[in-house]
């Protein structure tokens, strides 16, 4: 190796360009060299573990043997700097730009309306782009493969692939063309274009787009091909601070290495050591990377079967295996293509093509998706030492525990064998995940037997099971009372048996779910069954095969991607064509967002002097704080100062609803995550560093409460309490026929917004100025919040917010805390300061959706008429009130959601617990009011023996009516969407297709629900829904608008760039929205409860109408003249071209103890149909088709308002049947990213999904007829719970189980696969509450 003092070059391209780093420092990742180094800032900070796909970029590397160029997808954020010697590094700035060309891949996201807070977007352009560099024309198939490993919270997803899939080799088809499938010739119907009447509007014009031509890409540099086919292979070492990086280039040299060095771990892929150091705190001052040892890279084919190099990744792995199932008899390929069942899930796609298959073998993971198909398959490792090499049989004495293998720490290695299979050989592979792809499984399987020729009596057999111990396991006992008997009925009667005995985890174990866990090894091994009886009537040892209803529990879930329906309405006869109102404009940033162009907070540049701050949080749930030493953080290099309670000036504390919260805590912590300090370092590793040597002397209180069941049992409130009754409840109950009472759980929700709480706060340097650039909804609350902290006038805090990476409710109050914490830092110091919070830290302090029980009692007669309910919620508030108040305020203002119910009564309550404090999230207590309410809907039903949908529609209201809140409306609209609903999905056809479908298979069943809402728009509380703003009109004719909004992804700015075009009568290309800044528009409210448009719009639309009138006298001068010379000669006659506009608002009111009023300015109607399919054995699902009818009025910008809808509506499935939220016994977040937090991914998209607006709907209440969406449509994702629950529901009737039954939301396959209650669920002991402490808390 180098000399040991020395530090090696490093030389690789970014975009073309040449790097050479001298001083390449092993910690340092990808990412944050291409942001603050080269200044790349187009490749975005989502989660820093690899798994959202934010920061993709493509690395290309050449191949000498090949003399080919290999492209491939990664995660900047886990790929070390060191590994890069020789590679090419592509990122989205370097494919187009605005200024000069926008590619193709860039140019159709932005264009399908795929970009909505735009923060996803470069990591979804650089996964398109990398495949299409490798497979110019894709299939669908490839593009949903590429997107795995992507996440997006805004939209839905449907437009990213609509957008994509015009690459596709069939997108000549007219499905392509952005209007989905309305007469879609592939349906033997004529296309659109050749039919005799007009064509339906589309979203995009497919005839409009770039086209791709591969000999315009960027050329991989000639001087890397000349060093990787001249220059010898050198040796390299790296050194810094705490680590050092040797990349040997032989094996002999790596060798030496291991043997000098045993403790150092090997890294490939860094997906297994990457996330240790950065989430775990691991430290290895010795790290060896041999990605340049060819040996390691080397496949050697025999008669026996492959030997596959160690360093080998997973997708080099994926397509050997794949051709050689192609090339192989059907009987040599069990054990492949077992493997391939897993391998098409594992990770994303980045992940797979940077993983190695012998680290994955190595790192020992318990829920390893191919370690228990290797063992059992009876595959083995070549492993190399100084003392030699050695076969090592994977099998049960290989795996010792948690990531503990039995190879020597000086062993490698260095190739995995993996057998072909024989005659009369049978391999599976199962798995179960929280999420259908892209998840750690829960539990996975590998299940080989081996026949006596032409019998059914077992010669072999092997069972490996993952997530069901510290290790993969070996199901040996089961294994052995099956050999030597025949596989029939009674031997697997007794093999379940066995497997129960011999599998058994403590309700304690890690990652809980051990009811769960433990059902599904046995779901497992019969599904094994049903694949093994089927093989054995295939070879003719069984006279029959399986009925097609027992088969269907092994035919795989539909997964195909169907043509969409995206329906809405022209403009207008007769409408300007320079007037955008009404058409589907392009978000104004979507371009400069897929450019990686747009900048958000983290990405203004660097500040001369600037420092950065990180969060010191609370490690107790419940305790006194005694003392706060910094001591050790002050010592640590680079530490300028920690900021306590002590060093605020001003206000210690905001006050929200009425109630205190400190900004930092002083006395007394009330949950794990509060803050207590922040420590301010030259760069945010020193701060990190800082914040984790801070001592803080704690004296615990006693019995902290974190349930909402212990915050009854201490009356543990927030108040005030809320209560609204209309007619007589209890009197109404005497006079039903049935009276029935249930309750239900729904769990909390992470905002995870891709773009975490971000700041920069810059001192002016006089006049006690501050800049404040943040990522926040309400900029005027964080200004006022600042001033008060530093005892400061606001007038000389400047808030600025350019853009915000999603938000969804999460960046209001706690991002005002947060701002000023860092305002106060940059106070103190003089320099300015940047906050950004890592993901795990976001997802810790900043709160969630409030979990809630719903309690109710519900008198009906047989009919099916509702005459009296009674609900009771408790939301689990967290240790602070924050907007907790509100939320059950506006929980009990939606409890009837679009039902009539003459005696109603709901009383609600927020919680104080010993959790993070909860806030405001989309929908903002209406998901789980309405849940509850459904949720009794659904009981009654059941009660009856009917329909869901036949309850619904009985008790809907019918004609003008009065709410609970004596607010008068008319349900038209509401009924009319129901309607359409139910024939545009062809629900009554449908349904019987359901019903037969359930007749017919034993194991899978289908259900379908139809939920409609009734949403109130505006905010209850009168003085927030004014609006301001200031437009500004200059010589050369442009126009520059402000206005209180902020652009989050819903396209607020894109509409009011619309509005102010319309009212000013130029194009769009004239205006341009600048951002939100308190020092132009001042006194803001918060862009929320869907009402930013509605309020907003109207302020530029007084400003531009008050501007216009001004123009009229200089246009009628000159009716000839342009826009220009009016404006010109407008300054010339001392017009003022600058006006301020303004909207008053509805005087809305809600009085609590008269228990009446006006909250609200009008409704959003809607309804949703879905129909789900259900694996009952498993609890997996796919959402198969979704029918979404819509009431907005007059869309303002149909591609906005749908992308809306469809977000919000995926961001509801994720609530209602994906996302968990946990903590520990101790009250600890234990999900903390993306790893353990499941959000929806491309997989999860409903397979059909077709979205209708509503015709002919008119709204007087709001700009040019429009109505507010982006909060609405979230609760209708509860459709497919209810799909899911008429699923189960079918599975408990065949198992003669009826009436009403407890699934709470979320429906996660474990609570599915239990509810359902077959056989095997059934054979689980239920363990004792209280005998065991649980591995997670069962929150609310």
């Amino acid at each position: 190796m180098t000399g040991t003092n020395e530090r090696d070059c490093l030389c690789f391209y970014v975009n073309g360009k040449r790097v050479t780093e001298n001083n390449a420092d092993p910690e340092t990742m990808l990412l944050s060299y291409l942001r603050e180094r080269l200044r790349l800032t187009g490749t975005k900070y989502g989660c820093g573990g690899g798994g959202c796909g934010a920061c993709t970029v493509m690395v290309s590397r050449y191949q000498p043997s090949t003399k080919t160029i290999l492209h491939y997808s990664a995660n900047a954020c886990l790929l070390p700097v060191c590994q890069l010697q020789g590679a090419a590094v592509t990122t989205v700035e370097g494919i187009g730009n605005a200024k000069t060309r926008v590619h193709p891949v860039q140019e159709r996201i932005a264009k399908a309306h795929g970009s909505q807070c735009g923060f996803c977007t470069p990591g979804m352009v650089m996964s398109m782009y990398t495949l299409l560099r490798n497979k110019p024309q894709p299939t669908m198939e490839d593009i949903t493969e590429a997107l795995g490993g992507n996440l997006c919270r805004c939209t839905g997803y449907r437009p990213i692939i609509d957008g994509f899939k015009t690459f596709c080799q069939e997108s000549n088809c007219c499905q392509a063309n952005g209007n989905g499938a309305a007469g879609c010739c592939l349906n033997g119907e004529s296309c659109p274009e050749k039919a005799d009447k007009e064509p339906p509007p589309q979203l995009f014009d497919k005839g409009d787009l770039l086209p791709l031509d591969p000999t315009q890409e960027l050329i991989f540099p000639p001087e890397l091909i000349l060093m990787a086919e001249s220059e010898p292979q050198v040796s390299q070492v790296f050194r810094g601070d705490r680590m050092v990086w040797l990349s040997p280039v032989s094996l002999e040299e790596l060798i030496q290495l291991k043997t000098s060095h045993p403790k150092a771990p090997l890294v490939m892929g860094n997906t297994t050591i990457g996330p240790d150091i950065k989430f775990k705190g691991a430290l290895h001052p010795i790290i060896i990377s041999p990605t340049r040892v060819q040996e390691l890279f080397e496949v050697t084919k025999t008669t026996q079967g492959v030997s596959i190099g160690a360093g080998c990744s997973v997708t080099v792995v994926k397509a050997l295996l794949q051709g050689l199932v192609q090339e192989l008899p059907e009987e040599k390929t069990e054990i492949y293509r077992a493997l391939l069942h897993q391998l098409g899930n594992l990770a994303g796609q980045q992940i797979r093509n940077v993983a190695s298959i012998g680290g994955n073998i190595v790192s020992a993971y318990p829920n390893s998706d191919l370690n228990p198909v290797f063992a059992a398959g009876n595959c083995s490792l070549t492993v190399v030492s100084k003392g030699g090499k050695e076969e090592v049989p994977l099998n049960k004495n290989f795996f010792l525990g948690f990531g503990k293998t039995s190879l020597k720490p000086d062993e490698i290695v260095l190739s995995v064998f993996i057998p072909m299979s024989r005659k009369w050989e049978i391999m599976r592979a199962f798995r179960q995940a929280p999420r259908k792809e892209n998840a750690l499984a829960t539990v996975n399987s590998g299940m080989r037997v081996m026949f006596t020729e032409g019998s059914s009596l077992v010669k072999e057999l092997s069972i490996y099971y993952g997530g069901v111990g510290p290790c993969t396991v070996s199901a040996t006992r089961t294994c052995a009372a099956v050999i030597g008997r025949p596989w029939n009925e009674h031997t697997l009667g007794e093999a379940y048996t066995k497997l129960l005995d011999e599998i058994h985890l403590d309700p304690s174990h890690p990652g809980g779910k051990v009811e769960f866990r433990r059902s599904l090894t046995l779901s497992f091994l019969f599904k094994f069954n049903l694949e093994v009886l089927h093989k054995l009537w295939e070879l003719n040892v069984m006279k029959e095969d399986l009925s097609e209803e027992v088969r269907s529990g092994i035919r795989p879930l539909p997964k195909q991607l169907q043509p969409s329906t995206q329906d809405f309405q022209a403009v207008v006869e007769g409408q300007n064509f320079e007037d955008p109102v009404g058409r589907p404009v392009m978000h104004r940033s979507a371009i400069s967002q897929a450019t990686g162009e747009a900048v958000y907070c983290d990405d203004i540049p660097k500040m001369d002097g600037e420092l950065h701050l990180v969060l010191i949080t609370s490690t107790r749930p419940h305790a006194k704080i005694l003392a706060i030493d910094v001591t050790e953080a002050l010592q640590v290099p680079g530490v300028v100062d920690v900021i306590t309670s002590k060093d605020i000036p001003g206000k210690k504390f905001r006050t929200f609803t009425g109630i205190d919260e400190e900004l930092l805590a002083e006395n007394e912590v009330s949950c794990v995550g509060q803050l207590v300090g922040a420590v301010i370092a030259n760069s945010r590793r020193q701060a990190k560093a800082g914040a984790s040597v801070v001592k803080i002397s704690y004296e615990d209180l006693p019995e902290p409460v974190f349930t909402v069941q212990k915050a009854i049992e201490k009356k543990s409130f927030f108040l005030p309490q809320r209560m609204i009754e209309r007619g007589n409840v209890t009197k109404a109950f005497d006079t039903v026929d049935q009276v029935y009472e249930g309750e239900i759980r729904l769990g909390g929700q992470e905002h995870f917004y891709m773009e975490t709480q971000s700041m920069v706060v810059v001192p002016s340097g006089e006049d006690r100025e501050l800049n404040v650039y943040l990522s926040c909804q309400h900029p005027t609350y964080a200004q006022e919040s600042i001033a008060e902290t530093l005892g400061i006038p606001s007038n000389r805090v400047y808030c600025h917010v350019k853009r915000v990476g999603g938000a969804f409710g999460g960046k209001v109050t706690k991002t005002s805390i947060i701002a000023c914490i860092t305002s106060l830092a940059a106070w103190k110091t003089g320099r300015a300061v940047r906050c950004v919070l890592e993901r795990g830290e976001d997802m810790l302090i900043t709160g969630a959706r409030h979990p809630v029980l719903g309690r109710y009692k519900v008198g009906f007669m047989n009919d099916g008429k509702i005459m009296a309910a009674d609900l009771d919620y408790y939301a689990n508030a967290g240790n602070t009130a924050d907007e907790s108040v509100l939320v059950i305020e506006k929980i009990l203002l939606h409890l009837d959601n679009a039902y009539n119910v003459p005696n109603l009564r709901g009383q609600s309550v927020a919680c104080k617990t010993n959790l993070p404090s909860n806030t405001a999230f989309r929908g903002f207590g209406v998901p789980q009011s309405m849940m509850v309410t459904e949720n009794m809907i659904n009981d009654v039903a059941m009660k009856l023996g009917r329909n869901a949908e036949e309850i619904r529609e009985i008790n809907m209201y019918k004609e003008v009516s009065l709410t609970h809140y004596k607010f008068e409306f008319d349900p038209k609209n509401l009924l009319r969407c129901w309607d359409e609903c139910k024939v545009k999905s062809d629900y009554e056809n449908r349904r019987k297709a359901v019903v037969q479908f359930n007749q017919q298979n034993r194991w899978r069943k289908r259900g379908m629900a139809i939920i409609p809402i009734k949403y109130g728009i505006a905010f209850s509380e009168g003085f927030l829904n004014q609006a301001a703003s200031l437009v500004h009109i200059y010589k050369d004719g442009s126009v520059l608008v402000s206005h209180g909004g902020t652009e989050m992804g819903q396209g607020i700015h894109t509409k009011m760039q619309q509005v102010a075009s319309r009212e000013l009568h130029v194009p769009p290309s004239f205006i341009h929205i600048t951002e939100t800044n308190t020092s132009a528009v001042p006194n803001t409210c918060p862009s929320a409860a869907s009402f930013g448009t509605d309020a907003n719009g109207m302020a530029v639309k007084d400003a531009c109408e008050k501007l216009y009138k001004r123009l009229e006298p200089v246009m009628k001068q000159n009716p000839t003249g342009t826009w220009q010379s009016w404006v010109k000669s407008a300054f010339f006659q001392k017009i003022s071209l600058s006006s301020t506009g303004f909207y008053r608002g509805h005087d809305l009111y809600m009085d609590w103890e008269k228990q009446e009023g006006q909250p609200y300015a009008y409704y959003t109607f809607g309804a949703c149909c879905s129909e789900v399919e259900l694996d009952c054995l498993t609890g997996n699902y796919r959402t198969v088709r979704t029918d979404i009818v819509m009431d907005i009025g007059r869309s303002i910008n149909p591609s906005v308002d749908i992308g809306q809808i469809e977000g919000a509506f995926l961001q509801g499935l994720g609530l209602y049947t994906m996302e968990e939220l946990q903590f520990s016994p101790s009250g600890v977040l234990l999900t903390r990213g993306p790893s353990q937090y499941k959000i929806p991914a491309i997989c999860d998209t409903p397979l059909k999904f077709n979205v209708y607006l509503l015709a002919g709907s008119d709204n007087p209440h709001a700009i040019y007829s429009s109505k507010g969406i982006g909060e609405p449509v979230l609760f209708l994702g509860s459709s497919v719970f209810f799909a899911i629950k008429d699923a189960v529901l079918a599975a408990r009737v065949e198992n003669g189980m009826v009436g009403p039954f407890t699934l709470d939301s979320p429906a996660t396959p474990e609570k599915t696969c239990l509810a359902c209650n077959t056989i095997f669920t059934q054979k689980i002991p239920a363990s004792t509450p209280g005998t065991l402490k649980p591995w997670a808390l069962n929150i609310p």
